[in-house]
């Protein structure tokens, strides 16, 4: 059954990968994105690897960040073990070369097809395979098992949209995910749909959710004094990571507010090439608009600080007095809400949360976050915290509690990989 799961995974993607490849790049074109090359893409200018360690997989900039927390961890308790980082996206490689880049060797993530996969694999040589979250990609797990080569999912999740998908194929997967050494879950919620996916239940731990483990990142914002100066007493709003459609109702929102209550936003797009397109968004409203790209050319008194560049917005939450995730008003799931719980920084989300369900679960029942609906409820609900900033603060401090109280998946994830390894 396993063997003709995969090869039918094969044909699948051999078919479909030379419809979906000119697809991907015209619309990569049109809209100025990027990914990364397919020459790399296919296993080759492969940089050098050390033998014997671990081969991290990460898909996005999320997946990534928990690679980076895990990258410390081994660094401290196992500083000699190789390490070898793959991401997806271009976002996600960007930020992997930018924050690890010189510790240890990164590369785009190869295809799914037997040979770039084989190819990475005799390149790297490791001894165990880490795919963060839900990187199930059925050739490099087939290649692991071949190879004997343990692999581990690290920070696994499914969520409940996901797993009725997965569900949906679980007679193949069961076949696919055979060579699944272990799965380290984040939930109770998780374990048992990783279990019902036919992952033997001896095979799926819980280590808790490597995200709680952020560390507030204190080095200053090069620009933080002239977001002080612009709001000019002002509250500041960050709508951070917002997908297309959701900066239009943020707008909305805020021109909804007294002008007594009206605060300083500092807008945050999800992607980079949708920056260009929401600046003139923000001019045809007739905004005044700084570009953190462009700082040294910005207006005297702008309305909206547009965050164009990548890696910022974590520590711009420090200067928040609320924030708002995108990714919720449209069904994309929610991005990170830890990044402003951390700084004590309270959080408006919309009802499209399902990436981060449990991690939204906890801040709500803590009142640090708040569920909108729409334009007119993610108004009042502002309104009513910027209008009781004492209030809005206590918020702030429940959910950096929140934080506090889930700390140590990382000390955990990495202890159980070192036991796998026999270190």
């Amino acid at each position: 059954m396993a063997r003709g799961a995969l090869w039918l995974y094969r044909g699948l993607v051999t078919v479909g990968l030379p419809v979906v490849a000119p697809v991907l790049w015209v619309k990569d074109r049109a809209a100025g994105k990027a990914r990364p090359s397919w020459r790399s893409r296919l296993g080759r200018d492969l940089p050098e690897v050390a033998p014997g360690g671990i081969w991290l997989q990460a898909v996005s900039v999320g997946e990534v960040e928990v690679a980076r927390r895990l990258i410390a961890g081994f660094e401290e308790t196992a500083p000699e073990l190789p390490l070898f980082l793959t991401a997806t996206t271009a976002t996600g490689l960007a930020l992997a070369r930018r924050t690890v880049g010189l510790e240890i060797p990164v590369h785009p993530c190869p295809v799914d097809l037997a040979a770039p996969v084989r190819r990475t694999f005799e390149h790297a040589r490791p001894r165990l395979l880490v795919l963060v979250e839900t990187e199930l990609w059925p050739e490099m797990i087939h290649r692991a098992g071949v190879l004997g080569i343990p692999v581990v999912v690290v920070n696994a999740r499914l969520s409940e949209r996901a797993f009725r998908r997965y569900r949906a194929a679980r007679g193949m997967l069961r076949g696919l995910l055979a060579p699944v050494t272990r799965v380290l879950a984040r939930s109770t919620a998780d374990r048992e749909r990783f279990m019902a996916l036919g992952i033997p239940e001896e095979r799926v731990g819980i280590t808790g959710n490597v995200k709680y483990d952020l560390a507030a990142d204190t080095t200053p914002l090069e620009w933080a004094d002239e977001v002080e100066e612009w709001a000019a007493g002002r509250p500041v709003l960050i709508a951070g990571s917002t997908m297309e459609g959701e900066e239009p109702a943020v707008l909305d929102a805020l021109d909804r507010l007294p002008e007594s209550l009206r605060p300083f936003l500092l807008l945050a797009p999800r992607h980079p090439e949708r920056f260009a397109a929401v600046a003139e968004l923000l001019a045809a409203r007739g905004l005044a608009v700084a570009r953190r790209s462009a700082i040294s050319a910005a207006p005297p008194r702008p309305d909206v600080l547009l965050l164009d560049t990548i890696g910022e917005l974590a520590r711009a939450y420090r200067h928040a007095d609320a924030a708002f995730i995108g990714g919720s008003l449209v069904p994309t799931g929610g991005h990170n809400p830890l990044e402003p719980a951390v700084w004590g920084t309270p959080v408006l989300t919309g009802p499209h949360l399902f990436n981060f369900r449990e991690v939204y679960d906890e801040l709500i029942a803590a009142g640090a976050a708040r569920v909108v609906d729409g334009i007119d409820e993610l108004a009042s609900v502002l309104g009513a915290w910027l209008a009781e900033p004492e209030a809005a603060a206590g918020r702030g401090r429940a959910g950096r509690g929140v934080v506090a109280a889930n700390r140590g998946a990382t000390e955990r994830t990495v202890g159980e990989l070192l036991k796998i390894l026999g270190e």
